[in-house]
């Protein structure tokens, strides 16, 4: 059994197992469309992205444990709030905003890519703290503030049904969808709007039977 679990885990290590193979079959396209737009759903459904990701992690054994962390994203410049932007998060012109670039990951997948803009005057100090000194997801981090999220875009950025190719193989490409939203608090104040686009290894297993 140990054995088993070695090799299991080279494979899922090996760079030949960061993308599995999806023939191009009618049944496998249908299912690839099935299984991300249902999550799409169910992201655009839910109070915390985050906990639908480890969830979504855990079914589907991307990782030996199911624990999304954020990867602050080295060397990303640092992008300035919209006037637009503020106006969505009930702030002033002068009022300080902070800037996160983050991969969301569960082991060596990742889930998806973000833009974070945050009010740091509507968090705590021990979360502002966790933001800037650990790799905590930011969902996890604000969970005491009971968010919740409003997506004001949302966009499908591929189908497998609608564009099927000729390749034996699916070419799934790196970004499936992309939402923008704005995080409220339970007294209904916004403190944070995230740009994120899910990522290509969400898909990273086998097909199913």
């Amino acid at each position: 059994m140990r054995l088993f679990w070695l090799i299991f885990a080279a494979c899922a290590c090996a760079p030949a197992c960061a993308e599995p193979v999806w023939p191009n079959s009618a049944v496998n396209r249908w299912q690839v469309e099935a299984l991300a737009q249902g999550l799409n759903a169910e992201i655009l459904a839910a109070r915390s992205a985050t906990a639908v990701l480890e969830n979504w992690c855990g079914v589907h054994r991307l990782a030996a444990e199911a624990k999304v962390f954020a990867e602050q994203v080295a060397g990303a410049p640092v992008k300035a709030p919209t006037a637009e932007q503020r106006q969505r998060l009930g702030v002033g012109p002068h009022e300080p905003i902070k800037y996160r670039r983050v991969r969301l990951r569960c082991g060596a997948h990742v889930l998806s890519e973000a833009d974070n803009f945050y009010v740091p005057a509507r968090l705590t100090p021990e979360m502002n703290r966790t933001l800037e000194t650990t790799d905590a997801p930011f969902g996890k981090v604000v969970k005491p503030l009971e968010p919740y999220r409003r997506t004001f875009f949302a966009q499908t950025l591929w189908s497998p049904v609608q564009t099927p190719g000729d390749a034996p193989d699916l070419n799934i490409p790196a970004n499936l969808f992309e939402h923008r939203a704005v995080l409220y608090s339970r007294d209904n104040l916004p403190f944070s709007e995230v740009d994120e686009v899910y990522q290509r290894d969400l898909l990273d297993f086998p097909p199913q039977p």
